[in-house]
């Protein structure tokens, strides 16, 4: 059996490069912090809605972008280690607002959570999510519903034990209502407007990042959570899709609506969802989750049995993946698919005409929306909707970082900022599912090659090839 610890930090060079793409255990040294890389020849987008470079250079050092711009305006530095990504386009690694790292695309939360024993084997399905995140370009996630044994996770991979995105999490939810399909761990269950005050200080006090509330709630407690998260600074994101909840969280000064628009519903009030524009509430609609990633699969049944799935799972997880596909179009999530896609048509894209402010979150892993595309997809299902690419690749990228209050030192490309940084072979701008053929993701100055990069690697680089079994 190969060491699953080289398969996750296997090194690489030019002269071993053919032995790595097997991921065959490699001894090297550590990326040095003190030599600057500078990737050449390629589009860049900064992140803005601005125009593209088109033949850009962004220099990087000990994890932090030093320079960027025009060939011609860039002094590489003589020491550098000088990339060419000719026919690549560069872009600030992408930010995904909405994932669950417990989940892997399975397709039934009730057989799922049975297979897993409830908690117990959560730690071997969170490793697969969060490198499936990173593979894919994401190299920041706020994980919104799981247990804190996601603390555990997110240790080791700022450990550098296994590759993932940095995660920000809201823990378990706050809710009035039992959700009998999860073990109880997922979720707050409360009673009255002082519990849900006493325990979103509990949640902080744990380690959530962001306060997330579920069904169920009065407008006294959505009062009462919103005042006890913002006395500590923290935000309080909802899951929305009923209006008049929409109603009692905007009342509330909830501060992100996440779900809101995703075709649950038929289209909502033209007053109520200008109003949300006017005071600039971010909208996460996670649109892609059901009614993209439904009929794609209908058309595509292969795309479930991608090499990378069956590489990264031990085998009884992924056999276990692969049958809850079977006849998937019956099976309980998809029971209102065929509604739910008459409705897109206008609730999907409401928000976005109306101006509203548009983040990015793809509801990763429901069932079929595995981490490995479902960034892309959401992304793809969004430019369906009326935003153009350069818009929503600012908006998962630029806004998802301001909605999270990152944008300090992430979410564009600007000297200064962490190296997190996302090379995809082609043009997005023209065919925005080429965010699906990623070559390297840059996570603080970190290089990770996938198994397809056409990129000559540097002297010192991960490689996602290999598996887990």
């Amino acid at each position: 059996m190969i060491n699953t610890t080289h398969l996750y930090r296997c090194l690489i060079s030019r002269v071993i490069f053919a032995a790595a793409a097997s991921c065959l255990p490699v001894v090297a040294d550590e990326p040095s912090s003190s030599q600057p890389i500078a990737f050449v020849g390629g589009q860049l987008l900064d992140g803005y809605e601005t125009p593209a470079i088109p033949d850009g250079v962004i220099v990087f050092e000990g994890g932090v972008i030093t320079q960027l711009g025009p060939k011609a305006e860039v002094d590489i530095p003589l020491e550098a280690e000088i990339i060419d990504i000719g026919g690549h386009t560069i872009l600030p690694g992408l930010i995904d607002n909405h994932v669950h790292v417990d989940l892997i695309g399975h397709g039934s939360y009730e057989r799922y959570y049975e297979f897993l024993g409830g908690t117990e084997r959560l730690l071997d399905v969170m490793p697969i999510a969060a490198k499936q995140m990173l593979r894919a370009g994401v190299t920041t996630a706020l994980d919104l519903g799981a247990p804190f044994e996601i603390l555990t996770l997110r240790e080791r991979i700022e450990g550098g034990v296994i590759p993932g995105p940095e995660l920000l999490i809201s823990g378990p939810w706050i809710t009035r209502v039992q959700y009998d399909t999860i073990p109880d761990s997922y979720e707050v269950v409360i009673t009255s407007p002082q519990e849900a005050a006493q325990k979103t200080l509990e949640l902080i006090d744990r380690g959530s990042d962001v306060i997330k509330t579920w069904e169920g709630l009065t407008q006294a407690d959505y009062i009462a959570v919103v005042n006890a998260a913002h006395s500590r600074g923290v935000k309080v994101h909802a899951h929305l899709y009923e209006p008049q909840a929409i109603e009692m969280a905007m009342n509330a000064g909830v501060d992100v609506f996440q779900h809101v628009g995703s075709a649950g519903n038929p289209p909502y009030d033209e007053t109520l969802i200008n109003t949300i524009a006017h005071r600039e509430i971010p909208i996460v609609q996670t649109i892609s989750h059901r009614v993209w990633v439904y009929p794609s699969t209908q058309a595509f049944p292969s795309r479930l049995s991608r090499a990378e799935y069956r590489e990264d799972m031990p085998d009884d997880i992924y056999q276990e993946f692969m049958a809850s596909f079977e006849n998937f179009h019956q099976l309980p999530y998809f029971r209102n698919a065929a509604t739910e896609i008459r409705n897109s048509t206008q609730s999907a894209g409401q928000f976005i005409r109306a101006g509203a402010r548009i983040g990015v979150g793809t509801d990763a892993a429901s069932p079929l929306n595995t981490h490995l595309e479902a960034m892309w997809r959401e992304m793809s299902a969004l430019v369906d909707s009326g935003m153009t690419p350069l818009q929503v690749i600012s908006a998962a990228t630029k806004t998802n970082a301001e909605i999270l209050g990152l944008f300090g030192d992430r979410g564009s490309l600007e000297v200064g900022k962490r190296a997190d940084l996302l090379i995809v072979q082609g043009n997005p701008l023209e065919d925005i599912n080429t965010l699906g053929n990623v070559s390297v993701v840059v996570k603080q100055g970190d290089l990770w090659f996938t198994e397809g990069s056409t990129i000559a690697p540097v002297t010192r680089a991960h490689f996602f090839g290999g598996g887990s079994r």
